[in-house]
């Protein structure tokens, strides 16, 4: 009797406190400023040209409710939120129905969300899965609840919500799939498009029409079982054969979406804006997109990847003497991989690491004529241990060979006898002075570029080599304004020279050996495939680990870095290793179509000579090669070649 009264008394006092807690939120809510959401999450990106390419709450009209066929409202209610009219934001049955159904399974087999929660999750900038982001979302679909009608909150979602293919909002989503109005919408057409939020790149029709007819099967059978329309309505439309329009008034570029995730990401690391500045105003983001840029890149990424489904790619293209992001891509689909290899991911960087190497060589005394010899060699180390690298397909000259074809032919024994002539510590301060942040381990290895780094700090490390030694500050955003265009943020460039402009020049003009045939002889330039390709002067370098393809080139103007390989690290086929150098060389060369050739003058401390290049010394009438080497002055050879 005395416990009966106890958990009575508990009783009492738990529901009186959750009755005090409940009221305290609510008048917390109601007197806090409501939420405009026609403004929330309204971001407005513009590219270089201050055009728009990207609207946050996708609409470009906010469309009413009541203009909203039924059906698709009726479809959209029954797969997503079925007591979405009863519940005060959060699904309780469906949540105890969820957690039971997920420990039955051992794994996430389904979710709770409501729609309430859902467009809660879409007022924000990102879908970081933590509990911070879960907590601010249920505070935010609790705000809806109470400030807002179920008609007002199904309303706002269905303007905002994602329908695959860049397509937001339901005005913009029959208008690409159907070419129509959301209010002429068959029930047919709503059942498909009530289908593709739950998975916009797998159910979007156009995409895979087969997966989009079993999720429309599914939205049909519950409208059934909901009471909205008969099973004999439900087989009429699921029967009735669709055609689809698949075209927009916006840019129809798939990869637009990762420039954009990739500001949106700079926005944040900026910490200019305040974290709920977003529930109730809209910003306008001037970025440094070239759209000329970004589609030659996609361009080129879709003609050359056209037989693998698996394989990825990541690319960065910078004007050098600014530091801004013209293009980017993170992956080769955006609507089948929303994750962003330029920001996320690290991988070996293979041979594209000797440049920095090679500049640490030059400012220690080598010069284009420096010889080791290319043979196989096994190397014995400080700590008792040895190392044997190998060249490409196992190729050696087996005789002294000059840093100028130890360049083209990208010679990995030359590389690992400078690397430690010089002392481990060279590479790794030019690498650091250039702008490679992570931190690089003291090792033999490292010039074949066996250290993962992500491609924006390694292309910002090719740009100060570009750039003549200047290193800049890589950026997309040029600044920020809210909606009444006053200015949040304005970016301040920085540039400081960290390398030698002498050494620089000589170091660009090597690379600029890797697609000369001329100098082909027991081997060839790596990128002589590329040759028939480019019209123009560059600095070109490859680099390939079983895992990763590189091509980071230049010129003076800008960088492009192309990276492919497989997200799980699978071995790459020679096949593959075409992909990277193509689609730098297209990519370069559509941009560049139209503009001048641009390179560098020679500085006044360096001087041209001309020398047989296969072995490094001065030329004469009988050598067989000639070719113009740069050199600092009094570093240049002074032995005549003796060959015939």
């Amino acid at each position: 009797m005395k416990i009966r009264r106890i958990l009575l008394k508990f009783f009492v006092f738990f529901s009186f406190f959750i009755c005090i807690l409940f009221t305290t939120i609510y008048f917390y809510i109601k007197l806090t400023p409501k939420i405009d959401l026609k403004k929330t999450n309204n971001i407005i990106l513009y590219d270089k040209n201050n055009e728009i390419f990207f609207k946050g709450n996708g609409s470009k009209e906010w469309i009413s409710l009541n203009l909203i066929d039924k059906d698709l409202i009726n479809a959209t209610i029954s797969i997503e939120d079925k007591r979405f009219y009863s519940h005060n934001g959060f699904d309780y049955i469906r949540i105890i129905k969820s957690i039971y159904n997920n420990i039955k399974n051992k794994n996430i087999v389904e979710g709770a969300s409501t729609i309430s929660q859902q467009y809660a999750r879409n007022l924000y900038l990102n879908f970081d899965r933590n509990w911070e982001r879960k907590i601010k979302e249920a505070w935010l679909a609790l705000k809806l609840e109470i400030n807002y009608s179920k008609d007002q909150i199904l309303e706002g979602y269905l303007n905002t919500i994602n329908y695959g293919n860049g397509v937001m909002g339901i005005q913009n989503a029959a208008q690409y799939y159907f070419n129509k109005g959301a209010e002429n919408l068959s029930l047919a057409e709503s059942s498909m498009l009530a289908g593709i939020p739950g998975s916009p790149q797998e159910y979007s029709p156009i995409n895979n029409e087969k997966k989009a007819k079993e999720r429309q099967r599914i939205i049909l059978d519950t409208m059934v079982n909901n009471g909205y329309i008969t099973k004999k309505e439900a087989d009429a439309a699921y029967n009735i054969k669709l055609s689809y329009y698949g075209k927009k008034d916006t840019l129809n570029l798939s990869t637009l979406m990762y420039y954009k995730d990739a500001v949106m990401s700079e926005l944040e690391d900026l910490n200019v804006i305040p974290n709920d500045y977003l529930d109730s105003n809209s910003l306008k983001i001037y970025t440094n997109l070239d759209l000329d840029a970004q589609t030659s890149l996609e361009n080129s990424v879709n003609s050359n990847i056209t037989d693998n489904n698996e394989i990825q790619a990541s690319s960065v293209m910078v004007e050098n003497k600014s530091g801004k992001i013209i293009a980017l891509i993170g992956g080769v689909n955006y609507e089948k991989s929303q994750y962003n290899r330029v920001l996320y991911s690290k991988r070996q960087v293979g041979s594209t690491m000797k440049p920095f190497l090679y500049y640490a060589a030059l400012e220690n005394g080598f010069n284009a004529s420096s010889t080791f010899l290319s043979e196989p060699t096994t190397f014995s180390l400080d700590n008792k241990q040895t190392y044997s690298p190998s060249n490409y397909a196992d190729i050696y000259a087996n005789y002294p060979i000059p840093l100028t074809l130890a360049i083209a032919y990208s010679d990995n024994i030359y590389a690992i006898k400078t690397h430690l002539f010089l002392g481990e510590e060279e590479l790794i301060n030019v690498a650091k002075k250039a702008g490679i942040s992570t931190r690089l381990p003291k090792n033999v290895s490292l010039p074949l570029g066996t250290t993962e780094l992500n491609i924006l700090e390694f292309t910002k490390a090719y740009t100060t080599l570009a750039n003549e030694g200047k290193r800049n500050n890589l950026y997309l955003i040029r600044k920020v304004e809210d909606e009444k265009g006053n200015t949040i943020y304005k970016h301040k460039n920085y540039t400081k020279q960290v390398l030698d402009k002498n050494y620089t020049f000589i170091l660009s003009s090597l690379l600029n050996n890797c697609y000369d045939n001329t100098l082909s002889s027991y081997t060839s330039p790596t990128c002589l495939a590329i040759k028939p390709k480019l019209t123009k002067t560059y600095a070109i370098k490859t680099g390939t680990t079983s895992a990763d393809s590189w091509t980071v080139g230049y010129n003076k103007d800008y960088t492009l870095s192309v990276w492919v390989g497989y997200d799980n690290n699978k071995e790459i086929k020679s096949k593959d290793m075409k992909y990277a150098k193509n689609i730098w060389a297209d990519t370069i060369e559509n941009y560049l179509r139209d503009k001048e050739d641009s390179w560098y003058e020679k500085p006044k401390n360096v001087i041209s000579v001309i020398v047989n290049p296969l072995n490094g010394k001065l030329a004469t009438n009988s050598s067989p090669r000639k070719k113009v080497v740069y050199y600092l002055k009094g570093t240049q050879p002074t032995e005549y070649d003796d060959t015939e």
